[in-house]
């Protein structure tokens, strides 16, 4: 019963910067898998297009 007594806040820096880091992290390998599809579409359209000026 002696805890509700206190009065400091309790210390959660610690879990606000964890958090920051968890979510931007996230965010960054989002956007890297995007690039990274967005770069193997575009070379499955250039063989793609050259496949079909060889038939041409």
């Amino acid at each position: 019963m002696l805890f509700l007594l206190q009065e400091a806040p309790a210390q959660t820096a610690n879990y606000f910067v964890s958090g920051y880091v968890v979510i931007f992290g996230v965010m960054a390998l989002y956007l890297a898998s995007l690039i990274i599809r967005q770069r193997n579409l575009k070379a499955d359209l250039e063989t793609m297009q050259e496949m079909q000026d060889g038939k041409q």
